[in-house]
């Protein structure tokens, strides 16, 4: 399906006015801004700040979300901040809500659940859909290459099944806060470019839906703008103007620092359909949203992911945002565009259950 919007021009990022101040040029490899850096020697160095190009401005609260962060994975200090709406005045009856999983991007190289833009997004999400949204971090490469990153996913993942497991503990803890508004047979798995890319391959990981007692259910995956790469450019990836954000530089850049070592970008990580993936024609997809930008570079990838999976007999349902740039409701979540993606969001999850859960009984 096609989507209308309303064309909106993106600022161009220069990437020399994003950089911080760097060391003598011949020990550095790979920079990022100035926030990630690679040295000749091995060295890795990340600014603890957010960098210039993830907005800071937006509200942190929103008066009818609640919102708090938690560890998920001990061992590898993994964080999830968890929003859901207020709930309903007292006398009013309530109905839980489906649990929105979400990942966000950053080219599995920069990005956090805390970033300001990714929590503003969230706040949206949560409000505007009126579901539980679960904002998951994960290891970052060049310090952990892929597939670390899908692995957490499966951690988190595993994750939730403990809180349904313990949705009847003590008062106050996270179990029980979601437990209170958390609907876990109506979860669906959401990411943002490169978290599209982690929902894609949990979505191809995922075991055939069996009729189980087990309270989680994933019905469907939502995948926005997905990082997906090959070696063979595609017309959006050639035609890409060195100034966009992100250009053709950038997102290689990010392919170099992300996958294994050795790796080209037809490798399983990075295309859906190079010649050593997994064969998606024998895979039990449940039903997929693919979100497209019509200024994207990635935009044709997309849109042949999903048209391929469509030519498999696959549920996937493609929006295109026609004049939208590489992630644009991050640098506007409060815009019409980004409330319009939402509905769409929406729509999709309210179609692949049409009524609430036996769960949420």
């Amino acid at each position: 399906m096609a989507c209308t919007h309303i064309v909106i021009t993106m600022p161009a990022v220069s990437a020399a006015a994003c950089c911080a101040a760097a060391t003598p040029a011949n020990e550095v490899v790979e920079d990022l801004f100035g926030f990630l850096r690679v040295l000749s020697d091995g060295t890795i160095l990340r600014s603890p700040a957010e960098p210039v190009f993830c907005p800071t401005t937006f509200p942190d609260s929103h008066p009818s979300v609640e919102w708090k962060e938690t560890i998920y994975d001990k061992a590898k200090n993994l964080r999830v901040r968890m929003y859901k709406p207020s709930p309903a005045p007292e006398g009013k009856k309530t109905t839980k809500l489906p649990v929105l999983v979400h990942f966000h991007g950053g080219g599995f190289c920069l990005g956090s659940c805390t970033w300001g833009n990714v929590h503003a997004f969230c706040l949206r999400l949560a409000t505007d859909a009126n579901a539980i949204v679960l904002s998951a971090g994960y290891r970052l490469a060049p310090e952990h290459r892929l597939p670390a990153a899908f692995d957490d996913g499966v951690s988190f993942m595993r994750w939730l099944h403990e809180q349904s497991a313990n949705s009847a503990a003590s008062d106050g803890d996270d179990a029980s806060w979601l437990a209170e508004a958390a609907d876990f047979g109506r979860v669906f798995v959401t990411g943002d470019s490169a978290g599209g890319t982690i929902a894609h391959h949990l979505a191809v990981r995922a075991p055939p839906e069996t009729e189980t007692k087990d309270p989680v259910k994933v019905r469907g995956y939502i995948l926005m703008m997905p990082f997906f790469g090959g070696v063979r450019r595609t017309s959006s990836e050639a035609e890409c103007p060195a100034e966009a954000f992100p250009n053709l530089d950038l997102v290689d850049r990010f392919w170099r620092l992300s996958l294994p070592v050795g790796a080209t970008r037809d490798h399983p990580a990075a295309n859906p359909f190079g010649p050593e993936s997994p064969d998606l024609a024998a895979a039990e997809l449940r039903p997929v949203l693919v979100v497209a930008g019509g200024l994207d570079l990635i935009r044709d990838r997309t849109v042949d992911y999903a048209e391929r999976l469509a030519a498999m007999g696959k549920p996937v349902e493609l929006a295109e945002f026609a004049g939208k740039a590489h992630g644009f409701y991050l640098h506007e979540p409060w815009s019409e565009a980004t409330g319009e993606l939402i509905q769409t969001v929406s729509r999709f999850v309210d179609g692949c259950v049409a009524a609430p859960s036996e769960a949420a009984a």
